[in-house]
């Protein structure tokens, strides 16, 4: 055949797939078993997206699940390869850590490592990658050139962990003896999609406008820290309950005396200015500077904390910022009577991170415990003395369905370009799309120049 002759179009097409099969052979796709939780239930790429790539050429093993929220004969059906184990794929993609064994030489892994803030408890895993030379792209890092995250679950976290710590508080009050209307919640994962969770929100809303809350409780106030996705999301259940929004100077211990009888919900969202302030009172918050030297601020957050009856912790961070709630403060807290605050909803989830008594995250089928300030031991499930905690770690996978198909749309624009990818260049000549290879830690085993500082863990 003279190549040459052919209509431009049909030119094109044969140039591409000679161009692959012989010069740089298309990757597979891999689409692992998510196995470090039994209610992990997320997937990467939904069957939709699965059905564009393979009419683009591109191969997919999927690994058979029962627990996947999408169904094995839905990716049969979109023409992947139903498989019990991976074999010739060379890109896989999951969503939480994979085991330490797991990975195979110069293969390419697309997950949520938890690695690049050094965390202890994944360097292993983060070591035998290395050993194994491997690719190790990390969504978390997926950004554009404002730094600005592309692909995340962030925002069903949010929704997922304010429904739960709604239905928390109700449960909770319940062992008090009080009786609210929150009791109706149910714990996410067990409605049938957001908008059932969401109309369930609607209903509790109007019952309180008709009949109030019980004058124990009131003014009920749900504090939010952060403001991106994750606190947005947070924020789109609770405003379903037609909240006030307050400003963090107006939460005083003198508002909350002026509002007892207050059938209203009112909402604060904490930003860093709000959370911290620097070690010199002469000095004035500068946020570009809390960002660069953390350790020149101390928090101020303990004067809040007393004032709400929830806590959503919804922002980014890591142990070089102040802890927002110390073990210390919550046993003075406590040492002073009952206090107000009766849930800690901990959708970030740092283990002895920015709320200290979060001392694990919690698995979707035991998601709570209860804190006790003054021995400073938990309790699963709603009964013992101290403050609640809801600090389940994969709060998305409670919405499954809705978490993995906004994910998929985010991520499945960059699939063709990463599976024609020749990872076997120097790092400089890799052809990626910039987000990816920004969020490229490991090159063949070695980190990359951005990812130099996680030596120091190793």
């Amino acid at each position: 055949m003279h190549l040459i002759n052919c209509p431009p179009p049909i030119f094109y097409k044969f140039a591409f797939l000679f161009l692959n099969e012989n010069s740089r052979r298309m990757h597979k796709i891999g689409i692992r078993y998510e196995d470090k939780y039994v209610m992990e239930r997320r997937v990467a790429l939904v069957p939709d997206h699965i059905v564009e790539l393979v009419n683009k050429g591109i191969e997919f093993e999927v690994v058979k699940s029962e627990k996947r929220i999408f169904k094995d004969e839905e990716f049969i059906k979109a023409g992947a390869n139903l498989v019990d184990e991976i074999t010739d794929a060379t890109v896989v993609l999951g969503v939480k850590e994979m085991p330490i064994d797991f990975f195979e030489e110069e293969k390419t892994y697309f997950f949520f490592s938890h690695t690049i803030k050094g965390q202890p408890y994944n360097m292993p895993l983060l070591t035998q990658m290395m050993a194994k030379k491997v690719n190790l792209i990390e969504y978390e890092r997926i950004v554009n050139d404002r730094d600005q995250r592309l692909i995340f679950f962030g925002r069903f976290a949010g929704l997922a962990g304010m429904i739960n710590s709604l239905w928390s508080a109700g449960q909770r009050w319940k062992e008090f003896g009080i009786e609210t209307p929150f009791l109706s919640l149910k714990q996410t994962h067990k409605y049938n999609s957001l908008d059932e969770a969401k109309d369930a929100i609607a209903r509790v809303g109007k019952e309180i406008n008709e009949k109030g809350l019980p004058k124990e409780i009131t003014p009920l106030i749900v504090g939010l820290t952060g403001y991106g996705n994750v606190s947005r999301g947070a924020q789109e259940i609770i405003d379903i309950l037609n909240v006030e929004e307050i400003n963090p100077d107006s939460l005083t211990t003198d508002f909350v005396e002026q509002h007892r009888a207050d059938n209203t919900i009112y909402k604060v969202v904490f930003k860093e200015s709000d959370l911290s302030e620097p070690l010199d009172s002469d000095k004035e918050f500068v946020l570009q500077e809390y960002y660069d030297h953390p350790e020149l601020f101390k928090s101020k957050f303990e004067q809040h904390i007393q004032n709400m009856t929830i806590l959503m912790n919804c922002m980014y961070w890591d142990d070089k910022y102040p802890i927002l709630v110390t073990k210390d403060y919550l046993e003075k807290l406590y040492k002073d009577g009952i206090p107000k605050l009766i849930v800690i909803g901990d959708v970030t989830c740092d283990p002895d991170g920015s709320i200290e008594c979060t001392h694990k995250g919690t698995e979707i089928e035991d998601p709570v415990f209860v804190y006790n300030p003054l021995t400073r031991k938990p309790t699963m499930g709603f009964k013992g003395d101290g403050i609640l905690v809801m600090a389940v770690d994969i709060l998305p996978s409670e919405l499954p369905r809705e978490a993995s198909q906004t994910f998929s749309d985010a991520l499945v624009g960059f699939i063709p370009e990463i599976v024609a990818t020749d990872f076997n260049v120097p790092f400089e000549e890799l052809k990626l799309p910039s987000p990816i290879k920004r969020a490229l830690i490991l090159h063949k085993g070695e980190l990359t120049p951005e990812y130099q500082y996680l030596s120091q863990y190793i």
